[in-house]
């Protein structure tokens, strides 16, 4: 996996910033992001090395897939416990665990750990030639997407219809859905009064004429996130819907004319919430203008109101402006971005003029 051993010498090297001299991993996306291997394992880094310890219904798996790391033996309980302690002893570690209990657990075992998953996400805020690569590829998957929809959107199709059809041809083409805790659905496919909620679950709700479709894309290839949004018009639209399509749209032309290296991300949110304030729509934006994306759909950077933290380049952030007015419809325009010192590679090429099917 190109980069890898790049990514681990810029993670200790945070890590040593907390006061630690290794770094382990135990979440998937952090794991991945070490060895190559997404499972059931952990990964632990020093100077000297990276050993991935993973249990024997993994361990086969965890061999063929990991990059530059020795492989260790073990099994589930308390002895992949006792594993990673032993191979961690007279190190501090910077551990990224999430659950209390395994962290009293390991403590308990003698474990030297430092709960922090900043330097994680400080790492992995910066993306390398390969990550760029993948999450660009992501996009292109998403675009072809919306030509789908594009195709088969009709009255009397349901949402759940057409994210059966969308989830069907993204694993044809490599990419696979990412799972959510705060939701039932992998996409977020809302007609008519539904697209007024942001985060609205699919429905058997049928599309009609003149609705505003809005389908939001959040799909994963080899590990990484694109995220992007189009709304579509069944029919021709309500005068109304129309000019918010339109306010949108300049709305996040003017956050990605905003989102370069130097800006602050409250400065982006603010390019696309002045411009929709001065339409008197700035009420029914009701989100943050974006976030970052990578090995998780939503990470550091978050682009939202007063923020200052700086953009960099080769972050990976998304922009996704939206108006929402509650029983009538909805309207979101996003693309996955890359930050440059200009303006920003955007790598969704899928149309932002108004799709009338």
């Amino acid at each position: 996996m190109q980069g890898v051993k790049e990514r681990r010498a810029r993670l200790i090297q945070n890590a040593a910033k907390a006061g630690c001299n290794a770094v382990a991993a135990f979440e998937p996306e952090n794991v991945f992001y070490l060895t190559g291997f997404w499972g059931e394992a952990i990964a632990v880094c020093t100077d000297a090395g990276t050993k991935l310890i993973a249990p024997r219904l993994e361990f086969s798996r965890a061999e063929q897939s990991s990059v530059d790391c020795e492989v260790v033996l073990t099994e589930r309980g308390s002895e992949f416990l006792s594993a990673f302690v032993s191979h961690i002893k007279g190190k501090k570690a910077c551990a990224d665990i999430q659950d209390y209990g395994t962290v009293e657990q390991v403590r308990k075992l003698g474990a030297d750990i430092t709960v922090d998953t900043e330097p994680f996400f400080q790492t992995r805020r910066i993306k390398d030639d390969a990550e760029i690569k993948v999450i660009t590829k992501a996009s292109h998957i998403l675009d072809k997407l919306y030509e789908v929809c594009a195709g088969v959107i009709k009255a009397g199709m349901s949402e759940r219809d057409l994210q059966a059809r969308l989830i069907y041809e993204a694993m044809k083409m490599g990419a696979n859905p990412p799972s959510y805790k705060s939701t039932l659905n992998p996409l977020i496919i809302a007609g008519g009064p539904n697209g007024a909620l942001p985060h609205a679950e699919v429905t058997g709700r049928k599309f009609r004429k003149k609705d505003m479709i809005v389908v939001d894309l959040t799909l994963r290839h080899k590990g990484y996130i694109a995220d992007a949004t189009r709304t579509f018009a069944l029919g021709r639209p309500a005068e109304e819907a129309a000019r918010v399509y339109e306010i949108v749209r300049e709305s996040q032309k003017a956050g990605l004319d905003a989102a370069r290296a130097g800006a602050t991300t409250g400065q982006v949110d603010e390019a696309c919430r002045d411009l929709i304030r001065g339409q008197g729509y700035e009420k029914y934006f009701i989100h943050s203008t974006g976030h970052g994306i990578g090995l998780d759909v939503h990470e550091p950077p978050w682009l939202r109101p007063n923020s200052d933290e700086v953009l960099k380049e080769r972050m990976a952030v998304t922009v996704e402006p939206g108006i929402y007015l509650a029983g009538k419809f909805g309207v979101r325009i996003e693309d996955s971005i890359i930050v440059t010192a200009g303006r920003p590679k955007v790598l969704n090429r899928y149309t932002k003029d108004l799709v009338v099917l």
